[in-house]
């Protein structure tokens, strides 16, 4: 079946968005206990650019089934997760890449590199990290992994804080009831 792209997120309603994230089935991989371990010879880079053994990974399908069965541990360790193996995969910085958003009805929503769409939220907060002249803002995914959002989604969030009257450091913006500061602690 041929790959349909997304819709632009700007025109859709969150009611609307929210069930495109409820459509996408995903893999049970919190459930699946495999014996086996392997190394994958994967890598993620910081850019969101999938390898396998040094080459790139040209398949966009490959990298979007690939990314459905990620998850990262307690230890920080990622790895693609099967009924009967656990791979392990080298991440440089996070495994996702959000590269828009928008905001709709009180909610954000977020466009990663995977053509995934997640909402910020109780369940997907927005965490800074880094310090306030080079902040680094990350939105938890699915399974412990995280997307970083690369500069211009970076951003488009200053311009929501700014729009929303954040000033002097103080830049917040809110998804479904929660306020997310966008400069480290």
């Amino acid at each position: 079946m041929p790959f349909q792209p997304p819709p632009d997120l700007a025109a859709l309603s969150l009611a609307q968005i929210a069930d495109l994230v409820a459509a996408r089935r995903l893999p049970p991989v919190d459930q699946w206990t495999p014996v086996e371990t392997l190394d994958s010879e994967m890598e993620i880079r910081a850019d969101g650019r999938w390898y396998h053994q040094g080459g790139p990974i040209s398949r966009p399908a490959m990298v979007r089934a690939f990314s459905t069965l990620l998850m990262r541990d307690n230890s920080g360790q990622h790895w693609l997760v099967t009924p009967q193996d656990r791979q392990s995969i080298r991440v440089e910085d996070a495994a996702f890449v959000a590269i828009d958003v928008v905001q709709q009805d009180g909610a954000l929503a977020f466009r990663l590199n995977t053509d995934d769409t997640v909402i910020a939220g109780p369940d997907h907060p927005l965490i800074a990290r880094g310090n306030a002249e080079t902040p680094a803002i990350y939105l938890a995914v699915r399974h412990g992994c995280e997307a970083r959002l690369n500069r211009s989604t970076w951003g488009q969030l200053v311009d929501i804080a700014l729009e929303k009257g954040g000033a002097d450091g103080g830049l917040t913006v809110d998804s479904l009831g929660i306020s997310f500061p966008l400069v480290p602690a």
